[in-house]
C-alpha cells in the first residue's frame, strides 16, 4: 500500500493559534507543506490536500459565491462529509465573509423522508442563501430545499461551473460570525450555535496551548464528522490553526470497519485523535484473537475521550486489548466541552491517563454530596467511579450551582454554570432560548451535572437525563450499566429514561437492544433486569427489548435518551403502565 501523505513536519516556524480570525491561521498554514489525507474504507488514500492548496481553492471558490449576489453574513449549507470539498467550501465561506452552516451527512433509520424532514428543518431554522451537497446528497438536499428563496444549490460540480468571479474578497474581522453549529440531537426543534471568529480562535489557542500542547512531530487522526463539534472544531480547525497534518477516514466507513482506525494509525504514524467512548468500545469488540499484534500504536501519545459519559471500563479494556500493540494507557486523555463554547472547556492532565473519582452513589443520589468511599467496598453498586475531566482552560470559570442558583462546595453535585472567551454569543434567531441560558453577565447554563474536587470536574449526567422516582435521584447510566452486565447486553446496547405519568411522578423505562429470539429467553430476561434493580435501587422499571437498530442516536450517532423517551411515549398507552404500577404488578406483566 502506497501513500502520498502531506508531511508531517515542514520548515514554517510554529505559531501556537495566535491569530485574529480563521482565515489569518489558513493563510499562515498555507506557507508550510502541511495538509489534509483521505482514506477509504479499505484503507486507501484517495485525496491529499495540501493547506497551500486548500487556500488558493477556497479563495477561487470564495469569488464564485460573491459572484451569485451573496452578501457578507449570509449563510451558506454544507452537508458535511468527510472529504476534501467540505474543507474548501468551509473555508471559501470564511474568506467570502459567508456564515458556513454544517447539516448532518446522515440518512436516520426514518430514512428518506425523515432525513429530507431533517434538512428541511435546519433550512428554515439557519436562513440559508446558499447550499451544497456532493452527488451522493444533492438529491435530498434538493427535496428539502423547495419553497425556501435560496439563490443556488448544487454539488461541487455545478459551483465549479460558475464564472470566476473578480468582487474584492471583503476584510474578515474578529467580531464576524465564524459559522453555526447545530447542537447535537437538535432535529427536531434546530437551535444554531453562533460563534464568532474571536471566539474560536480563543477556543483553538486554549486548545493547541493548554488542553493537548502541541508539540513538533505530531500528526492527528480522526473518523469523527464534521457536522459534530469535536470534529470539526477539534480535528479540523486544530490542525489547520497548528499547522500540522491530519489524516481522515469517513465515519460510515470507521462504523463498518473500526479496526481501519487502528491501521490508519499505525501507517500514518499518527500521534493525537479523539473520540467518544463508544468508537473505543465498537474497535475493541471487533478485534480477534492476536489482532493487537499486527498495528503499532507506540506513536498514539494522545487518546482523546469526551462528547458524552465517559466509560472508565470500556477504555480500561481498549488499553488491555491493545497493549501488545504498543499502546499505551497513559495516552487516555479526558475532556468536557460542548458547542455552545466552540468546543473544549477542560482537560486533564496529559500524560496521566484516566483518573477516577470513586464515591458513594446511593449518597449522591439522595444528598447531591460525592462522598469518596474504596473502590473494593463489598457493596459493589453502592461504590461508582466517575471519571475526572480536568481543569478549565485559561479565563474559564466553572460553578457547581443548585436548583436555587446557589454556588457549592466541592463534592457537592448540581447544575455546571460556566463563563469564558469561548462562550457562544447566542442561538441563531432565538432570543428566547438564549435567555434561558445565558446570563446578562455572560453565565452559561450548561444543563450538564457534575461537581468539582479541587477544581477538577466531575460529570455525573445531564440534567434532562436525570430520572427521579419518590423524590431519589436515578442516573440513567446506573440502570444503562446494570443491563450490560448481564451477557445478553452489549455495552452501549441500553438506554434508560423516565416518563411521565397523569399523577404527576415518573414511570422509569429501560430500552435494550436485544438478539435473542427465544420468547422464554427474552422473557427471563426482563424478569432478572426487573429482580436486579427493584433489589439495587429500590424501584420498579419497565424494561423492554427491541431489535438491534431501534435505539436512536443523535445527529453525531451518539445514543439519544430524549429520542428513545418520545418515541416509547408515541407508541405506548402511559396511562396503561401507570395501572400496572399502582397494582404493583409490573413483574408480572412483563415477565
Amino acid at each position: 500500500m502506497s501513500f502520498e501523505l502531506t508531511p508531517t513536519r515542514h520548515e514554517l516556524a510554529f505559531r501556537p493559534g495566535d491569530f485574529p480570525t480563521l482565515v489569518d491561521a489558513l493563510d499562515y498554514a498555507a506557507q508550510g507543506n502541511t495538509g489534509a489525507n483521505f482514506f477509504t474504507g479499505r484503507g486507501d488514500q484517495y485525496a491529499r490536500l495540501p493547506y497551500r492548496e486548500l487556500r488558493f481553492k477556497a479563495r477561487k471558490l470564495a469569488r464564485k459565491l460573491l459572484g451569485l449576489g451573496l452578501q457578507k453574513g449570509d449563510r451558506m449549507g454544507l452537508v458535511a462529509e468527510t472529504n476534501p470539498d467540505f474543507l474548501v467550501f468551509f473555508y471559501a465561506c470564511q474568506y467570502a465573509g459567508l456564515v458556513p452552516v454544517a447539516f448532518p451527512a446522515t440518512l436516520t433509520l426514518g430514512g428518506h423522508e425523515a432525513y429530507v424532514q431533517q434538512l428541511a428543518r435546519l433550512i428554515s431554522s439557519s436562513k440559508v442563501s446558499a447550499a451544497m451537497a456532493s452527488s451522493g446528497y444533492i438529491s435530498f438536499l434538493l427535496e428539502a430545499v423547495e419553497g425556501y428563496d435560496i439563490k443556488f444549490v448544487g454539488d461541487p460540480a455545478d459551483f465549479e461551473r460558475l464564472p470566476d468571479g473578480e468582487t474584492k474578497l471583503p476584510t474578515i474581522e474578529a467580531d464576524d460570525i465564524a459559522y453555526l453549529q447545530f447542537t447535537s440531537g437538535s432535529t427536531r426543534f434546530p437551535r444554531g450555535v453562533v460563534i464568532k471568529q474571536k471566539t474560536v480562535m480563543s477556543n483553538l489557542t486554549g486548545i493547541i496551548n493548554h488542553g493537548i500542547k502541541i508539540q513538533p512531530g505530531d500528526r492527528f487522526f480522526s473518523w469523527l464528522p464534521f457536522y459534530h463539534d469535536m470534529g470539526m472544531v477539534g480535528l479540523m480547525l486544530v490542525p489547520i490553526t497548528a499547522q500540522t497534518s491530519v489524516d481522515y477516514l469517513d465515519t460510515r466507513d470507521f462504523a463498518v470497519r473500526p479496526r481501519q482506525w487502528l491501521n490508519l494509525m499505525t501507517l500514518t504514524k499518527a500521534t493525537i485523535s479523539f473520540g467518544p467512548s463508544f468508537g473505543y468500545d465498537l474497535c475493541v469488540r471487533r478485534l480477534r484473537a492476536n489482532d493487537a499484534e499486527k498495528y503499532d500504536l507506540s506513536n498514539w501519545r494522545m487518546a482523546g475521550v469526551g462528547a458524552e459519559m465517559i466509560r472508565a471500563e470500556t477504555l480500561e479494556e481498549f488499553a488491555q486489548a491493545l497493549e501488545p500493540a504498543g499502546f499505551k494507557d497513559s495516552a487516555f486523555l479526558a475532556c468536557y466541552g460542548m458547542a455552545e463554547c466552540a468546543l473544549a472547556i477542560t482537560f486533564a492532565p496529559l500524560s496521566g491517563g484516566l483518573v477516577t473519582d470513586c464515591i458513594d452513589a446511593n449518597h449522591l443520589s439522595e444528598f447531591q454530596e460525592a462522598l469518596p468511599i474504596d473502590s473494593s467496598h463489598p457493596d459493589q453498586f453502592r461504590a461508582k467511579r466517575f471519571v475526572t475531566c480536568g481543569y478549565p482552560l485559561p479565563d474559564f470559570e466553572i460553578e457547581i450551582r443548585d436548583k436555587l442558583g446557589n454556588k457549592l462546595p466541592d463534592r457537592h453535585s448540581g447544575t455546571i454554570f460556566l463563563r469564558g472567551p469561548s462562550v457562544m454569543s447566542g442561538y441563531f434567531n432565538d432570543p428566547e432560548s438564549t435567555q434561558a441560558v445565558l446570563s446578562e453577565d455572560g453565565w452559561l447554563e450548561t444543563g450538564d451535572l457534575g461537581y468539582q474536587v479541587d477544581s477538577n470536574l466531575v460529570i455525573t449526567g445531564r440534567e434532562k437525563d436525570l430520572i427521579i422516582i419518590n423524590g431519589k435521584n436515578i442516573w440513567p447510566q446506573d440502570l444503562e450499566y446494570l443491563a450490560e452486565q448481564q451477557p445478553e447486553v452489549r455495552v452501549g446496547g441500553s438506554l434508560a429514561f423516565s416518563v411521565p405519568n397523569p399523577n404527576g411522578g415518573e414511570i422509569c423505562v429501560l430500552k435494550i437492544r436485544c438478539r435473542q429470539a427465544d420468547p422464554g429467553k427474552r422473557s427471563e430476561l426482563i424478569s432478572r433486569l426487573t429482580s436486579i434493580i427493584r433489589g439495587e435501587l429500590g424501584i420498579d422499571c419497565y424494561v423492554t427489548l427491541v431489535s438491534t437498530r431501534k435505539l436512536p442516536r443523535t445527529s453525531s450517532g451518539k445514543l439519544s435518551r430524549s429520542k428513545a423517551r418520545l418515541n416509547f411515549m408515541a407508541a405506548h398507552d402511559i396511562d396503561r403502565l401507570v395501572e400496572i404500577a399502582d397494582e404493583n404488578e409490573l413483574r408480572k406483566s412483563i415477565a
